[in-house]
């Protein structure tokens, strides 16, 4: 058995900067189907990225906004409508394509008559110029471009995703995702020192476990996304055709393989997001027997192992004040224990959403044992309870006249057992934002449903 003190609410710390940041996912169709290019990031020391396999891309330059008047077939105004953002969409453009050239040495550049640059064609000596002239920053590519009457083509590029890093990280970026197919006539070539290696790997290969890349959350997720996908053309039509892109925001929590990044459509999302909005790494996305946490500034939640589930107990109101206690399930000896080990306050009130679930003979003098003060009285429908500072209003439940259900109102939280999900406000108020059942993770009440 595992118990876990409660975590006391603190203040939040200071949000972490949160930097803009552009990514090209460069693709090819080259006989095996859908290829994405890959670049392994060097080796450095306090990078969380370090020899990882990433697309190309990086943060957005104070200079990028210079190279506007070098991009071509798509302008601020244009760019800024299609990534939802009142101005400078076409940085997060130009970042990209520069991003791409300094890492990987591909350049999206049409020149003077329209077509793609070739690089490939210029004498090696001249190339070898070019990069260096790369990594010196965002002038050295607006140079570049006004010297050989380049544009950088910006309409090749499509808007794919935006993916925010978790609170709690080292670094956050928020990053939109473009994509583009790889121009003919240029070779990759990884800079040597953000990049070291390059690879064209259809997507799925590059997930798979056998590969054993180094993959952050967001490519995997990434790649995941394109191996639904035949061709180049097939993903980058499902990418015009797209009227909404989300931003996307996975969180982090701990449970047996220790911490990790939380995916938006994962059961324990929202209760992470309620939990531990700052990314401190107490939130769960698993459940154990005698696991105690404390949900709010007045929930408590413990946990038991039932017969063939684990099932939720949960002690509501003021810590070192009256409280009360919703399901202590399973009623037996050991989980009454450490309940009363978990308790915060004076527990008033033993309650239960199902009669089925009410204590047995022996169990019910356990619980009196334990808590000799409290009514164990079944309240009626209408009925509220005071508890320190937050009333326990009495719902009707669903399926049986004496199943109950109880709504913190200051908190709009509905504790349900195993009853289904009520929709937004059937309390008759419009008050059940959060939903705490007796199984499985508290889930947020979202459009009704």
């Amino acid at each position: 058995m595992t118990t876990r003190t409660p975590e006391t609410p603190q203040k939040p710390a200071a949000p972490r900067p949160v930097r803009a940041a552009a990514t090209l996912i460069v693709l090819r169709d080259e006989g095996r189907g859908l290829e994405v290019l890959m670049l392994r990031r060097a080796e450095k020391a306090n990078d969380q990225n370090s020899g990882a396999s990433v697309f190309p891309g990086g943060v957005i330059d104070a200079h990028d906004r210079s190279l506007h008047t070098q991009c071509s077939g798509l302008d601020d105004a244009a760019a800024s409508k299609r990534l939802a953002v009142p101005e400078g969409g076409l940085d997060y453009y130009a970042a990209a394509i520069r991003e791409c050239f300094e890492e990987a040495g591909v350049l999206f550049a049409t020149d003077p008559s329209g077509a793609l640059v070739r690089l490939d064609g210029l004498p090696p000596e001249q190339l070898a110029a070019m990069r260096d002239a790369a990594v010196q920053g965002t002038d050295a590519l607006l140079a570049l471009c006004a010297e050989h009457g380049w544009q950088l083509a910006v309409d090749r590029l499509t808007y794919f995703t935006h993916w925010l890093t978790p609170p709690g990280m080292p670094r956050r970026f928020d990053t939109r995702f473009f994509l583009a197919p790889m121009p003919a006539g240029q070779s990759v070539r990884p800079d040597g020192s953000e990049t070291v290696e390059h690879m064209w790997l259809k997507p799925a290969e590059a997930v798979d476990p056998a590969r054993g890349l180094k993959l952050m959350n967001v490519t995997r997720r990434i790649l995941e996304q394109l191996a639904q996908f035949a061709s180049a053309d097939d993903v980058i039509a499902h990418a015009r055709g797209l009227r909404h892109i989300p931003r996307v925001m996975p969180r982090l929590a701990s449970g047996p393989a220790g911490l990790r990044p939380v995916n938006m459509e994962e059961p324990a999302y929202d209760e992470i997001s309620l939990v531990d909005p700052d990314g401190k790494g107490h939130g769960r996305y698993a459940h154990e027997a005698g696991l105690v946490m404390r949900l709010s500034a007045q929930i408590v939640r413990v946990t038991g192992a039932a017969a063939d589930a684990l099932a939720h107990s949960y002690f509501v109101g003021t810590a070192g004040g009256d409280c009360a206690l919703i399901d202590p399930v399973p009623a037996d000896a050991a989980h009454v224990e450490t309940l009363r080990a978990a308790a915060p306050g004076r527990v008033r009130w033993i309650l239960w959403t199902q009669a089925s679930a009410g204590p047995s003979v022996h169990a019910h003098d356990a619980l009196a044992a334990a808590w000799p003060e409290a009514s164990m009285a079944q309240p009626a429908p209408g009925e509220e309870l005071t508890v320190g500072d937050a009333r326990l209003r009495v719902l009707p439940g669903t399926g049986d006249e004496q199943a109950r259900r109880f709504l913190l109102v200051e908190e709009h939280t509905l504790f349900t057992g195993t009853a289904p999900q009520p929709v937004a406000g059937d309390d008759g108020t419009g008050n059940i934002e959060w939903i705490a059942p007796g199984q499985g993770f508290v889930r947020r009440v979202l459009n009704g449903v």
